[in-house]
């Protein structure tokens, strides 16, 4: 019984994480398609706007992460995990700053 609720619970971890990933890369290609298509109509603050849709993704990137420590079977893998959440926190909040540094910049202009 003890099995067959653990491989239960693995299963649904591992398609809630394939679920949040993906939607992540949804979001990235939505956002990525958009900022070209405006960026060849001329349209301005492209940039801004695809920085808040990676980070976005990010954060959903970051939760299917979060869920593979959960399952982590392993020291080794939960490492493997634990380096990619710190990449991953590293960059949403490098982006916030962008996204706050050009908003400050575009308030003074």
């Amino acid at each position: 019984m003890y099995e067959i609720l653990e491989n239960a619970f693995h299963t649904i971890v591992m398609y809630s994480c394939l679920l949040l990933e993906g939607i992540g890369i949804a979001i990235i290609l939505y956002m990525a398609i958009r900022s070209l298509v405006l960026l060849i109509r001329g349209r301005k603050g492209v940039g801004m706007g695809l920085a808040k849709g990676i980070a976005l993704a990010l954060e959903f990137l970051l939760g299917g992460e979060v869920l593979h420590t959960i399952i982590a079977e392993d020291l080794q893998q939960l490492l493997v995990v634990g380096i990619i959440v710190v990449l991953r926190v590293t960059l949403t909040v490098l982006i916030h700053w962008e996204i706050k540094t050009e908003k400050a910049e575009e308030k003074e202009a």
